[in-house]
């Protein structure tokens, strides 16, 4: 941690009209939160799926024979798609002939195929601090021998929280998952199952700085779970203790 605080010193000062005027270390709780949800990969409904669509919506076909007869297309590719699509609940069959379902007539008026995927499982962290999750790599997360006292302005209830609004879980796998708006994407369609783990206490590095050109005081804060200046900490800290910075350190 020290040599972390030496880095952040030195890059602080490079400024030479920013006098540092304190400095110290405090941890900020984080909430491990297991989710179970149901994926969906959505895609522009392929013109092969429309025609079946709108031949099955149309005419009585008993067969995927039958309707790779009239689109001239290989019957096994036909059985295969049809298959999928029987599946995945877009058609079904009645009295011998296949009929599309109001799911099957819903996505072929919208052009979208929506497929349903396996359950997966997902691990968020929840910042009581920042009132939101946090987007965490994992890969980059440190183990600390010694922490020092919790944030000064931690908000208790939100420190106790376990239950998360079903919309809020979704935003935030979102965010985790990163898949850009593509022509296929996947999103999660419902959670299944949300699992409050145990609390952990992640460093934070509070810098005050006073910028004598300006005449300002405002905080810096190295958030190491995120491995970045938090901004949301310093405005709290900016906003709540500005004016006794200026009475005790001016």
């Amino acid at each position: 941690m020290s040599k972390l605080q030496q880095r952040l010193l030195r890059e602080l000062q490079q400024n030479r009209m920013i006098k540092i005027v304190k400095t110290d270390e405090w941890c900020i709780p984080i909430r491990t939160v297991e989710v179970t949800y149901e994926p969906v990969r959505r895609s522009t409904m392929d013109v092969l799926m429309t025609m079946l669509l709108t031949s099955i919506r149309e005419a009585n076909f008993s067969s995927a024979q039958e309707l790779s007869e009239l689109l001239l297309v290989d019957p096994l590719f036909i059985a295969d798609l049809v298959s999928l699509m029987s599946r995945v609940n877009l058609i079904d069959k009645q009295e011998g002939f296949y009929q599309l379902t109001s799911k099957g007539q819903q996505q072929l008026e919208r052009g979208i195929f929506e497929e349903e995927l396996e359950l997966e499982t997902a691990t968020l962290y929840y910042s009581p601090c920042h009132l939101a999750f946090l987007a965490v790599d994992v890969d980059r997360m440190e183990e600390y021998e010694e922490l020092p006292e919790l944030y000064r302005y931690v908000d208790k209830e939100a420190e106790q929280q376990e239950h998360f609004e079903e919309a809020t879980l979704i935003v935030a796998l979102q965010q985790e998952d990163g898949e850009e708006a593509s022509i296929s994407q996947k999103l999660i369609s419902k959670i299944v199952q949300a699992d409050a783990k145990q609390i952990n206490d992640i460093p934070c590095l509070e810098f005050v700085l006073y910028d004598k050109e300006q005449d300002i005081l405002f905080a810096r804060v190295w958030n190491t779970l995120l491995h970045q200046w938090d901004q949301d900490l310093e405005q709290q800290l900016t906003e709540k203790e500005q004016l006794r910075w200026r009475e005790q350190y001016l």
